[in-house]
């Protein structure tokens, strides 16, 4: 899903108060990390997720991959944050989308 700017920026701000929910443990980038970030976009359609890489380009890689991996949209990265969203049935979040 591509996103506005001005989407981007809401999302942004939305997220700044927000605690990563998912955590890259020792298996690194693997199903069972791709299945929590799904679960947790369905329930929140907003969250941060902490990544571990070696340098930047990797990390943004992880996370690029990881977005489309869930069909999200990634937001925005901070450090080792990455924020992903992905629109969900219930409309938790609400921003205007062109139709």
């Amino acid at each position: 899903m591509n996103l506005t700017r001005k989407q981007v920026c809401h999302l942004r701000g939305l997220a700044h108060h927000l605690s990563p929910v998912v955590q890259m443990g020792k298996a690194g980038y693997s199903p069972s990390l791709i299945s929590e970030v799904n679960r947790n976009l369905t329930a929140h359609e907003l969250i941060k997720v902490r990544l571990s890489a070696d340098d930047a380009s990797e990390f943004n890689n992880l996370a690029e991959e990881l977005a489309g991996e869930t069909q999200a949209s990634l937001v925005q990265t901070i450090g080792r944050i990455a924020v992903l969203y992905r629109r969900g049935e219930g409309d938790k979040i609400k921003i205007k989308f062109k139709h």
